[in-house]
Parts: structure tokens; sequence; C-alpha cells
């Protein structure tokens, strides 16, 4: 298992970490952001591929945000991937 730690970018959140085991998600947590939303999608992501994960949470738009929680998980991940190959 690989730890990694990103740093959101647009966002209310400050930092995730993501705990993987090959492709397949252990653990998320979001430091800072809307707590109950971080918090559920960490949980829901739990046990899923990480690609899935990407494919389902990229491009998701927080209000006029560029960007949001969902989708900065889908670029740390994207990161995290690239980075253990």
């Amino acid at each position: 298992m690989k730890t990694f730690t990103y740093t959101p970018q647009g966002v209310c959140s400050r930092r995730i970490e993501i705990v993987l085991d090959g492709e397949s998600i252990e653990q998320v947590k979001f430091l800072g952001g809307c707590s109950g939303n971080t918090q559920g999608v960490a949980a829901l992501v739990v046990g899923m591929n990480a690609n899935e994960a990407i494919a389902r949470l990229a491009g998701i738009r927080c209000g006029f945000k560029a960007t949001s929680c969902p989708d900065q998980l889908a670029k740390a991940l994207t990161q995290a991937l690239a980075v253990s190959e």
C-alpha cells in the first residue's frame, strides 16, 4: 500500500490524503472543505478502482468554480497512479 498527499487548487479543502493498494482505493481523507460532502465522497470511493473513480468524478464543478473537491480527488488519483507506475 502507498500513501499519497495532494494539495487541491481552487477549492476549500487544503489537502487530500489517499491510500492505494495497487489501483484499489483503500482510504481517502480530506483536510478542510465541506465536511459532510468530503466525508461522503471519501466513503463512496473506498474499495473502488482508482480509474473508475477518476471517470466518475473528473469534471464535476462546485457552483461557479471551475472545479470541486470530487474533481480535485480525480486529479489527485491521476497523479497518484502516475507516481506509482
